[in-house]
């Protein structure tokens, strides 16, 4: 957590102590001593929340696929495995 910044920070100096702090990456808000929140850049975000859409995919397709009864080797379903890893991070 080092990029900090207090609730009261935010309400004197206003918006523009947040795209200061946001320079740096996310920002952890702080109030009453404790982090409550976590300010992310609109590119972060959408960054992180691909990820979960693609598994979310993936899993959308694992359960509407009738199973095979020909069976597939284990080699097989390493590739097709790793191939939908590595296209989560695009």
């Amino acid at each position: 957590m080092a990029n900090i910044i207090s609730a009261q920070e935010i309400k004197r100096r206003g918006i523009g102590a947040v795209d200061e702090a946001l320079k740096e990456g996310p920002v952890h808000v702080v109030r009453r001593n404790r982090a409550q929140y976590v300010i992310l850049t609109e590119e972060d975000y959408q960054r992180l929340t691909a990820g979960q859409a693609s598994q979310s995919q993936l899993w959308d397709r694992l359960l509407a696929t009738p199973p095979q009864t020909t069976g597939r080797s284990r080699t097989a379903m390493d590739q097709a495995l790793e191939e939908e890893r590595s296209s989560w991070g695009r």
